[in-house]
């Protein structure tokens, strides 16, 4: 039996299987191969429940957490509206191949359109083939405003404190 929820991580059950996948994740060779820090295993529930622009997709099946999605809100200048940046996804190894990923996709787009959202965004690492199939077949492309000039490149500059 399948159940798919939006997560709320003041009920302990979600917090569990919130942690437990995003660490299935991170240990994956594609979420960097390395569990969660003890910083952010000790401390990211509290952080997130301190936003209100977060919005996670839990599955169980049969009770066991079987996938998640996290969407992060962010705004379109351009459209003038918001818009949802999925910033996790995750079917645990168990459950791949029995369509959760288009499950959790079909959730997040009734909570984007929802809030009226103008696009769902996300990143993928350029060598997940198998990710990139998957959300191709959800309508998900590479980021083109004008073909001349490319793709759009997701870029990132860690900051030292």
């Amino acid at each position: 039996m399948l159940t798919i929820i939006q997560a709320d991580l003041t009920i302990p059950e979600h917090t569990q299987a919130y942690l437990q996948l995003m660490s299935h994740y991170a240990l994956d060779p594609m979420g960097g191969g390395e569990d969660l820090s003890d910083f952010a295993k000790e401390n990211l529930i509290e952080a997130l429940l301190k936003r209100n622009d977060v919005f996670m997709v839990l599955i169980f099946k049969d009770q066991n957490p079987a996938a998640l999605l996290t969407a992060i809100e962010g705004f379109s200048t351009f459209a003038c509206r918001p818009l949802l940046n999925v910033h996790d996804l995750v079917v645990h190894n168990n459950f791949r191949g029995q369509g959760l990923s288009g499950l959790l996709f079909a959730e997040i787009e009734k909570i984007a359109k929802a809030r009226n959202c103008c696009k769902i965004t996300l990143e993928v690492l350029e060598g997940n083939l198998a990710a990139k199939k998957a959300y191709n077949k959800q309508g998900f492309s590479d980021y083109q405003l004008d073909p001349e000039f490319g793709s759009a490149l997701f870029w990132s500059k860690p900051l030292k404190y």
